[in-house]
């Protein structure tokens, strides 16, 4: 006797559990830092004026001393490690498009308007930050940050990116970012990171991946940046190119410290002429070589990465 056709819900993939602040306790154990229980972390929305919000994670019950901005089709939970190690209240913004954060103005993920978009959040969660730092696309943002708002960057640190971006060295990014907007189920999302990220533990990327994706109601899974798929996602889009030579000229006119940070694996996107562009337009520029870490050096090597900060922000 045949059997009748399984019901929707029979077929239907599992749901798998998310709880943002339950996988602090993993971040711990994989970079052997002490555990004395979860850290206050809380998710705090803000207002821009026109419909949309900006979503953060604070990080501590005290104003935070740090903002941190994310990369380019990541959000802010990419620095979890890295705030268990530095131990300072923190402030880490959902870029628009991104993470928990609603879409740039006018469906538009520019530059100037992810500044102006930022400097609302800070102005209202951390107006007396120490310092701003910057990754990737976030690390762009800064620089157009402390052009418009200087008043909001009292120190700036630039994380594996200069306004020398190429194209060609980020090539590797923009393949994975630019692959399919949706996966059946989560091993095939896993397998897809895990492809393009041979160096990380899969673990970590488990984790990565429950903060950056979503699952669906029918069980398939999206990035959270999909919902506003646009090419400038995923790539330096053409504002940005446009924009190198300004930020360029931001990196002259900078009145305050600033330092970079550079992975010195090949996945870097920093090359060495873009290095000594930054050392020459700002002389006084702190430059630091990680060397185990790729572009990602909150990823590859956060506890280095915290030293770091630490350091610059107490040395002012």
């Amino acid at each position: 006797m045949d059997q009748a056709p399984a019901s929707d819900s029979q077929t239907a993939r599992p749901r798998i559990p998310y709880d943002e602040f339950s996988m602090f306790h993993e971040n711990a154990a994989e970079f052997g830092l002490e555990w004395n229980g979860p850290p206050e972390v809380r998710r705090q929305s803000v207002g821009l004026g026109d419909g949309r919000q900006l979503s953060s994670l604070v990080w501590g019950p005290d104003e935070p001393e740090i903002v941190f901005l994310h990369g380019g089709a990541q959000n802010a939970h990419t620095w979890d490690t890295v705030l268990l190690a530095l131990g300072r209240p923190a402030l880490c913004i959902d870029l628009p498009g991104h993470g928990h954060s609603d879409g740039g103005r006018a469906g538009a993920l520019g530059l100037d308007d992810n500044a102006a978009d930022v400097a609302a959040v800070i102005g209202a969660l951390a107006p007396r930050a120490r310092a701003v730092v910057g990754m990737s696309l976030g690390g762009l943002t800064s620089l157009a940050l402390a052009g418009g708002h200087p008043e909001l960057v009292r120190a700036l640190i630039l994380v594996d990116i200069t306004p020398g971006f190429s194209r060609e060295r980020s090539r590797a990014i923009t393949d994975f970012v630019n692959g399919p907007e949706t996966f059946p189920d989560f091993d095939a999302i896993l397998a897809r990171t895990v492809q393009f990220n041979p160096t990380r533990t899969e673990s970590s990327l488990r984790r990565g991946i429950l903060h950056n994706a979503q699952q669906l109601d029918d069980g398939s899974w999206v990035w959270r940046h999909a919902r506003h798929r646009q090419s400038d996602v995923a790539a330096p889009p053409v504002d940005m190119a446009e924009r190198a030579a300004k930020l360029w000229e931001v990196v002259s006119g900078l009145a305050v410290p600033l330092m970079l940070v550079r992975g010195m694996r090949p996945q870097s996107v920093v090359g060495d002429e873009d290095e000594a562009e930054l050392r020459r337009r700002n002389p006084g520029a702190r430059v630091e070589h990680v060397a185990e870490a790729g572009h990602s050096v909150q990823g590859d090597d956060p506890v280095t990465l915290a030293r770091l900060i630490n350091d610059f922000v107490s040395s002012r």
